[in-house]
């Protein structure tokens, strides 16, 4: 008659032990697998958001008048273009309050009231977003103007200090800017003219482009636009892991290149 064989507690002690490392092994591996696709998916997405955000700076700096823009570290400011012409006379005596154009076809959404802007090369940004007359920007545009009209109507009457070379005139609406505050990076718009740039703007209306961050990590500077280059416009900014993950940060940067055709 056979003995009848079974496993010692040794035996059993011993699998139990195994299939543990086993066990602890396949949950830290599937751990480490799912931060990691966590992690991946953090980068792409602050990717993502960081390229969103540079191109939609760079297209509101590509329709900026080229003399208007001016940067202090994290803020920048600019009068964005409604539309572009050719003058065919400024404004004349007696009223002096309006202006012989050719027609524009069309006429981009800014916020208004649209001023008329002749040349302002070599006039001090102060006066762009001055009021001075003579100087090279006029009254506020009437609000019956539009695309297609042939006579710009100011509000007020107005001598320009210069004339254009090619006797261009540019539409522009209020000024725009782009500012840090705190971890969110806002655009402000419809709060005034002012002499010196705000920093940031009071009043108005305001978007956020993104909420997430380094702190104080937004710069904005300016190269001034000259008869021989455009305006070139470099900012930079630093993203965080806005998830509560690992903290990680990813910081993007930019040059923009502003046509000047005085």
């Amino acid at each position: 008659m056979r003995r009848a064989r079974g496993f010692t507690l040794v035996e059993l002690v011993m699998v139990i032990v195994l299939l543990s490392i086993v066990a602890t092994i396949s949950v830290q591996f599937v751990a480490m697998s799912t931060r990691g696709a966590l992690e991946l998916s953090a980068r792409q997405k602050r990717a993502l958001q960081g390229v969103v955000v540079s191109e939609q700076l760079s297209r509101d700096l590509r329709s900026a008048f080229a003399f208007s823009v001016r940067a202090n570290g994290n803020c920048i400011e600019w009068l964005p273009i409604a539309g572009a012409t050719l003058y065919r006379s400024l404004t004349r005596p007696p009223d002096q309050d309006d202006i012989d154009i050719v027609p524009v076809a069309t006429l981009s959404p800014v916020v208004s009231p649209l001023r008329a802007i002749v040349y302002g090369y070599g006039t001090g940004q102060s006066a762009l977003y001055g009021s001075s007359d003579p100087g090279p920007v006029s009254p506020p545009v009437d609000g019956s103007f539009g695309a297609g009209d042939d006579t710009v109507p100011l509000t007020a009457g107005h001598r320009f200090a210069q004339r254009s070379p090619e006797r261009r005139l540019y539409l522009i609406g209020q000024p725009v800017s782009v500012c840090q505050q705190g971890d969110r990076l806002i655009r402000y718009e419809d709060y005034g003219r002012n002499l010196s740039q705000p920093a940031p703007p009071v009043g108005g209306d305001s978007a956020v482009l993104a909420a997430n961050l380094e702190l104080s990590s937004a710069n904005f500077t300016v190269e001034q636009a000259t008869f021989q280059r455009a305006a070139v416009v470099k900012f930079s900014f630093t993203l965080e892991d806005g998830d509560g993950g690992t903290g990680e940060t990813t910081t993007f940067s930019q040059e923009v290149q502003i046509r000047n055709a005085p």
